[in-house]
Parts: structure tokens; C-alpha cells; sequence
């Protein structure tokens, strides 16, 4: 059996910068977590049901998606719940909604090393 594909879930846009900024820091887990894509929510491509086909077609069942949020709002608790459901019922796949990333005490750290670097870079 496959590990799950991790799907890496942005809101989307259809600004390409604004989806270049995920994709730049999506890189490093996309280098070290096999099976893992950046997806979106709406608005831009790959989708999450662009995903899930593929995946299914390459015959995984089983995804994860790990919210490329800061906190759990209408789309983390409506929406997207809502779309994992469908897709659930029209793909026969299993999908598992993690907890968005700004939830994890991590990212705060790294937040306060940006910041600790911005200010060792700010001229006296």
C-alpha cells in the first residue's frame, strides 16, 4: 500500500505571484516529503480534485491535507470540509483534513527567527 499523498492546501488566487509565494515555500517540503503537492482551494490550478484525480489514476487512495493557513476560519471548517465530503463520495478515496499550520507552535518560532533576522539586518 502508498503512503498518502500530502497535499500542501492554499486559498489560491489568480495572481501567479500570490501562488509563487506558496509554491517558494511549499519547495522545501515538496524536496523532502515524497508524495506531497501544493493544491488550492479555488482560484488557481492544481486544485484539490486536480490532485486527487491524479492521484487516483497513479491508484493512491488514501490523502492528507495539511492547511497552508494561519488559523481554522469558515473555509477550514465549512468549506473545505464540505469539498473533502464530495470528493470523498465521488473518488472512493480517503482524505484526512489536518490542523492549518498556524496552529503548530513551530511556526512561531520560525516567525520570531524572521523577525530576529530582519532586525540583525536593519542598519543602527
Amino acid at each position: 500500500m502508498s503512503s498518502p499523498r500530502i497535499i500542501l492546501l492554499a486559498h489560491g488566487s489568480s495572481d501567479k505571484r500570490w501562488c509563487e509565494t506558496f509554491e517558494k515555500l511549499a519547495a522545501p517540503t515538496l524536496a523532502s516529503v515524497d508524495n506531497a503537492r501544493v493544491g488550492y482551494m479555488e482560484l488557481a490550478e492544481p486544485s484539490i480534485d486536480t490532485i486527487i484525480m491524479e492521484g487516483v489514476a497513479e491508484g493512491i487512495a488514501e490523502f492528507t491535507i495539511v492547511p497552508l493557513f494561519l488559523a481554522a476560519g469558515r473555509h477550514l471548517r465549512k468549506d473545505v470540509p464540505a469539498m473533502i465530503e464530495e470528493l470523498e463520495k465521488a473518488h472512493g478515496v480517503s482524505i484526512q483534513l489536518a490542523p492549518p499550520i498556524g496552529e503548530n507552535p513551530l511556526l512561531g518560532e520560525a516567525i520570531r527567527d524572521v523577525v530576529m533576522l530582519q532586525l540583525d539586518e536593519t542598519p543602527a
